[in-house]
């Protein structure tokens, strides 16, 4: 947005879709640089993320019933208000993406593997970006939903492959296909893609709330949740999952969060397998935080402290 500002003075106001992270961020920018900020999101989207568009000074246009409907809806209101189209994924803000990468891996750049949530690919392409320009072997490994597998599938098959999103709970990597762009910068710097269950993100966020403290949305958690999954994969290595922030969670998802839906009671107790350092969970935080080294080696301590076999952890 600073770009656009210093280099484009003559607009007055930008559009752009979303599910809701990439909204909230662009009304924040376009309001602190005076610009009108309108953003069109799927019927249906979660009315927190929405109320908090608003909140920063958004007009919102529902249109459609997926993420791909808005994003070709804001094509058409870039053309027909004449707004700066802002795109959901574009290399200057995969720079500002990459920048937790560059922060997570000038910290730890001894990682085996990163795992990172996949929707529309900036997080995965900014991962890649700062690990080869740091020369570092870290493996990425992609995590979309089963209820949303479309760049697993394109991976496996090298192409772009169509798969509908119907997850419940990750909406911010619902899509029904990868974004062509993203996918051939990121389709030979990934190791692999893993597809993660609803139920599997949902243990993960509790997880994530009992061992630290923070609240993740759904595709937030994907990452932990592959790292559960592949755990027996990952033992004795380095392993950093990306969380992305809560942003808005609905207040029914906070309450079945708080049921075991017949889980095992260890979920949440255990996040370290035996021997296995995750990075990036608590003991990284984002400068500015305020966490003391005292409150991250007791984050640290409650990570580790239940060494239990692999499957007792979802």
């Amino acid at each position: 947005m600073d770009w656009l500002r210093r280099n484009h003075p003559d607009v007055n106001g930008v559009v752009t879709a979303t599910r809701g992270n990439h909204g909230q961020s662009i009304a924040f920018a376009a309001r602190q640089l005076g610009l009108r900020a309108v953003v069109v999101v799927p019927h249906g989207n979660s009315k927190e993320k929405n109320a908090a568009m608003r909140a920063l000074g958004a007009e919102l246009v529902e249109h459609g019933q997926d993420f791909h409907d808005a994003d070709g809806h804001a094509d058409e209101l870039a053309a027909s208000r004449k707004l700066h189209r802002v795109l959901s994924f574009h290399p200057r803000l995969v720079r500002g993406v990459a920048s937790y990468a560059l922060e997570l891996l000038q910290a730890v750049p001894d990682l085996d593997f990163v795992y990172v949530p996949t929707g529309w690919g900036s997080g995965a392409a900014g991962l890649a970006a700062v690990r080869n320009a740091l020369g570092l072997k870290t493996k990425i490994i992609g995590v979309t939903s089963s209820e949303a597998p479309s760049y697993a599938r394109s991976s496996a098959v090298g192409r772009i492959v169509d798969v509908p999103a119907r997850t419940r709970i990750a909406d911010g990597i619902a899509v029904a296909r990868p974004h062509p762009g993203a996918f051939e910068l990121v389709r030979n710097e990934i190791e692999r893609v893993v597809e993660v269950s609803d139920d599997a993100v949902e243990a993960a966020m509790r997880s994530y709330f009992r061992a630290t403290h923070n609240v993740a949305e759904g595709a937030g958690a994907a990452a932990l949740a592959a790292v559960f999954e592949e755990c027996t994969q990952v033992a004795g290595k380095r392993v950093a999952a990306a969380l992305r922030g809560a942003m808005s969670i609905r207040i029914s998802i906070l309450e079945s969060l708080g049921r075991d839906r017949g889980r095992s009671s260890k979920v949440g107790r255990l996040l370290l397998l035996p021997e296995m350092q995750v990075q990036g969970l608590s003991s990284h935080k984002r400068k500015g935080t305020g966490e003391s080294r005292n409150e991250q080696r007791d984050n640290e301590h409650k990570l580790g402290s239940q060494q239990q076999p692999c499957e007792n952890l979802l």
